[in-house]
């Protein structure tokens, strides 16, 4: 989503939800009868129910697997981002839940370290539940993926966001930008009552990216990454072109996951916690528009 669009979304929602929150809350059938209350079992290896995990709680659920080389590492690192954006209130009154998809092999000492890698913090569980039970709880959730030899990710990057007490549910992808998704947990999820009208959408002011090198790195790269900011998930990509070879550079942001036995990929592996750099299907040609990108941003910080 371009962030022009973002902010043409932020207001419409906004108004969406002065006009029609109380209606909704009045006629919700989202409850007990709805959510199955399975048995699963978080990263600590506590048993857990489901329905009393969502109960009278603003929430926002995905579904990943932990050897997963496409979306869900991307996945994670943007919701690991909005639970920055929304500081303490993780844990308070909004609860995140990454439900695996791969039971038999993402155990709860596997899903911890997982957890860890991502700084996942409290009030974020991952959770492992058999099959069966996964598989009815992410068609009750609408997050099933029909199984499909063309998907390499095994299902799609979808985050489901609610708020069990008001009715309130939506999807969303969960690779979006991570302040529009930490409105609509922070802010939608929570303003049903007494909400005030949301301003018209001519009053939303286009947000400007200078080319397409920003937009890919910001929509991206920047969930695991900062060029001058110091290591995040992955490395500080400030001067990389200095340090490593243009091509070699291509080459890997392009294609990470047909690197693996790569020297320099194996270390960069090691080093930062065993996360795998996911493909995120760019072209060579736009891995060089990033490169450009971080080029100039590393300029200015000279």
């Amino acid at each position: 989503m371009t962030r022009t669009r973002w902010a043409a979304a932020a207001v419409v929602a906004a108004g969406v939800a002065g006009l029609f929150g109380a209606q909704v809350r009045a006629q919700s059938r989202w409850g007990a009868n709805y959510f199955p209350n399975v048995a699963l079992t978080t990263q600590d290896g506590d048993r857990v129910h489901f329905y009393d995990l969502i109960k009278g709680r603003i929430v926002a659920i995905d579904l990943i697997y932990t050897t997963c080389e496409y979306n869900c590492p991307l996945e994670t690192a943007r919701l690991a981002q909005v639970q920055r954006l929304l500081g303490d209130r993780v844990g308070r009154d909004i609860f995140f839940y990454s439900i695996t998809i791969d039971p038999e092999h993402d155990t709860p000492a596997v899903l911890k370290a997982y957890a860890e890698q991502y700084h996942a913090g409290p009030g974020w569980l991952f959770l492992n539940a058999t099959l069966d039970d996964v598989d009815l709880l992410s068609k009750k959730l609408g997050l099933y993926s029909e199984p499909n030899p063309e998907n390499k990710d095994g299902h799609m990057p979808t985050l489901l966001i609610g708020n069990e007490a008001t009715g309130q549910w939506m999807r969303a992808s969960a690779l979006d930008n991570p302040q529009f998704t930490a409105a609509m947990i922070g802010n939608w999820m929570s303003s049903w009552n007494g909400a005030a009208p949301g301003k018209s959408y001519a009053e939303a002011v286009p947000l400007q990216l200078s080319g397409k090198g920003e937009y890919l790195f910001s929509t991206k790269c920047v969930a695991c990454h900062s060029i001058g900011g110091g290591d995040r998930i992955g490395p500080d990509l400030a001067g990389v072109t200095a340090k490593r070879d243009r091509l070699w550079l291509t080459r890997y942001i392009a294609g990470p996951d047909q690197m693996r036995e790569d020297p320099i990929a194996k270390h960069l592996f090691e080093r930062f916690n065993r996360i795998r750099m996911p493909n995120l299907n760019l072209s060579e040609d736009e891995a060089g528009d990033v490169l450009s990108f971080v080029d100039a941003q590393t300029a200015r910080h000279r």
